[in-house]
């Protein structure tokens, strides 16, 4: 009887509700907001690398010869993550310089793929590790009408 007198009385008795849902809500908020931080971090890996691989593409369509095409596009590419601040654990570079095998007045293009293994370190949240790879790629024309040294 005790028991029972109790627990309806607890049932009505709301004191506290407030509270555990205030927690509960901090909680969620925290969650989302860590989420969209770490969100916003990839997004923003993404772009530079991105952007890393223009650099590199439109530097190889500069190179006068195939020889110096891949080297320049992977410095571009590599100047560019150093001037983003974005550090890679491992950064390939692969230029396609098959363009530079046509004749002048044919149409040719670079292309330079750019892959960055980005630790998550880079979060900055202590028990956080591991790694995502980014890859882009960009292509670039070679002047038409220039002369190709193969």
């Amino acid at each position: 009887m005790r028991l029972t007198r109790w627990i309806s009385r607890a049932r009505r008795d709301d004191r506290g509700d407030v509270t555990i849902e205030l927690c509960l809500a901090t909680v969620i908020l925290i969650l989302l907001l860590g989420w969209m931080y770490a969100y916003g971090v990839n997004r923003q890996a993404h772009q530079k690398v991105e952007h890393a691989a223009t650099e590199g593409a439109r530097a190889a369509s500069l190179a006068r010869t195939i020889a110096t095409a891949t080297p320049l596009a992977y410095q571009a590419a590599a100047g560019s993550m150093d001037g983003q601040g974005l550090k890679c654990a491992t950064m390939n570079v692969n230029a396609d310089t098959s363009g530079f095998r046509t004749r002048p007045g044919v149409p040719a293009t670079v292309e330079v793929t750019v892959t960055c293994q980005v630790s998550f370190d880079a979060l900055g949240w202590p028990g956080v590790n591991g790694a995502r790879t980014v890859t882009a790629t960009a292509i670039s024309p070679i002047d038409t009408y220039r002369e190709r040294t193969r």
